[in-house]
């Protein structure tokens, strides 16, 4: 009698844990996962990957803005970053100098993406040291003409370039990026936060979780595989309070636990792949 009850109070507990694990699924997770996914109607089906022009996969999706092209620009200038330059022979000579001489070159251009079919419509950099070889980086192409919030939404893929060398896809001369492209595209946004661009954030599915992706260059890079997309605003003059709403409101705690398992193996797949 002793045993079948022992076995009656594992079988308890294991049905209790089922129940349990079922009311997270059904009333908490899927539905935040749904709720993220319908946050964006226009986007279903379209890719949350980049292109080169060769057609290799490039970097992936990771910021969106929402807003016109007008404050984006703004926005984006006055939080320190500085529009590329378009690709020239003058251009393509001066970035080549700049990193050979070590020289300053603010505005080099970025390589062109493709996203859907399309060029990069913008792009921003913020160098780092007296030369081009490392600096931040952002691409975005118009992405909705009207966003559910009514505005036009910027899709972007925002990285660092930590050295220059050559493709190991193709032999040609590029920017290698450094792998942890959550850093780059959280840092982005906290900047347009603090100079009060943002109203406020949230997430859209991206290219997925992935711990050894490859850009068109052939370098490594990890990612949670989310686009974090900010909804722009025209910040406050000076000496004004900031609105209630620039407050993020906390994530639920489901999301949160995730979003620090991810923190872990990210960092761990970085200590591998190098920063």
């Amino acid at each position: 009698m002793a045993a079948r009850a022992g076995r009656l109070k594992r079988w308890g507990r294991v049905l209790a844990g089922l129940v349990v694990l079922y009311l997270l699924l059904a009333y908490l997770l899927l539905p935040d996962i749904w709720a993220s996914y319908e946050r964006q109607p226009g986007l279903a089906g379209r890719p949350m990957l980049t292109t080169t022009t060769a057609g290799i996969p490039g970097d992936p999706i990771n910021v969106g803005l929402v807003g016109g092209r007008a404050l984006l620009v703004r926005a984006m200038l006055a939080t320190g970053w500085r529009p590329a330059d378009p690709i020239t022979w003058r251009s393509s000579v001066e970035i080549g100098l700049s990193v050979v001489l070590d020289r300053p070159y603010p505005d080099a251009p970025v390589s062109t993406l493709l996203y859907d079919g399309r060029p990069q419509a913008l792009a921003f950099e913020k160098p780092v040291g007296g030369s081009a070889d490392r600096r931040h980086h952002v691409r975005f192409w118009p992405a909705l003409e009207q966003a559910a919030e009514g505005q036009p939404l910027f899709l972007g893929a925002v990285s660092f370039d930590r050295s220059v060398g050559i493709s190991r896809y193709t032999g040609q001369i590029t920017h290698h990026i450094a792998p942890d492209l959550d850093a780059e595209r959280d840092a982005l946004m906290a900047g347009l936060v603090e100079g009060r661009f943002v109203a406020g954030t949230y997430r859209l599915p991206g290219s997925g979780p992935t711990l050894n992706g490859r850009n068109g260059g052939g370098d490594r890079y990890v990612t949670d595989g989310e686009v974090l997309v900010g909804v722009l605003q025209a910040p406050p003059t000076p000496g004004a309070t900031m609105p209630d709403q620039l407050v993020p409101a906390p994530e639920p705690w489901w999301r949160a636990l995730r979003h620090r398992l991810w923190a872990g193996l990210r960092a761990a797949a970085r200590a591998v792949l190098g920063s």
